[in-house]
């Protein structure tokens, strides 16, 4: 059998600006963000799909469309100073319920968390169409199951969550005094202990939608 660290490979890898115009094909093409193991799997063998990554976030900075991190993959996005300029293109599907909406902010904020969690946060009890819901939008996915009695299945947010409000990962979520300087909370003063995370839980759903949603469950 051949011994990959004294056998040398049959082909020469692409010369690395070669592998970045590859990597820009794959991430043009693709409708859904691209991880460097689908990209090191499509390439030939022995390309640098970390290296031609970089180089292509380098090339497009600052330009129009650049290259964005989404959780663990990448994609090519329009720059978010422009994202105006898209307006008339965005065509609004549906609107979530208030009590979708809080749901949602409840489970980013907290993840991972189970539907117990979520009630004591909201103070109701949560509808099993509300969760079906987000998991239809594929905005939430099912996450560990917690090792406590009953072994309560836990709730996370998926890339698809991060990629649609252009985050990279959950941390990247505003904080409280973010949201009520850009108007979207009430502004009254902080708790004691600063920005608590259970107050911006409770507080921060109007970040995922506008103020004329339906009713609760």
């Amino acid at each position: 059998m051949a011994d990959p660290e004294r056998d040398p490979p049959l082909f020469d890898a692409p010369p690395m600006a070669e592998q970045e115009r590859m990597v820009e094909a794959i991430m043009f093409a693709s409708s859904a963000p691209v991880t460097v193991a689908e990209l090191n799997a499509r390439m030939p063998h022995g390309c640098d799909a970390v290296a031609a990554l970089d180089l292509l976030h380098k090339r497009y900075a600052g330009r129009g469309v650049e290259l964005r991190r989404v959780g663990d993959a990448w994609a090519m996005r329009t720059a978010a100073d422009l994202g105006h300029l898209m307006q008339r293109e965005t065509v609004e599907q549906r609107k979530l319920s208030r009590a979708a909406i809080e749901t949602l902010a409840i489970i980013a904020y907290h993840q991972p968390c189970t539907r117990a969690e979520i009630e004591e946060i909201r103070g109701v009890a949560v509808s099993r169409g509300t969760l079906d819901q987000l998991l239809e939008l594929e905005w939430v996915r099912f996450g560990r199951r917690r090792d406590t009695p009953g072994r309560p299945v836990t709730f996370v947010v998926t890339q698809g969550f991060l990629d649609h409000f252009s985050l990279e990962s959950a941390r990247d979520l505003p904080g409280l005094r973010d949201l009520r300087a850009a108007g979207l909370l009430e502004s009254r003063p902080l708790p004691s202990g600063g920005e608590g995370e259970d107050e911006a839980a409770a507080d921060q759903t109007d970040m995922f939608g506008s103020p004329d949603h339906d009713g609760e469950d």
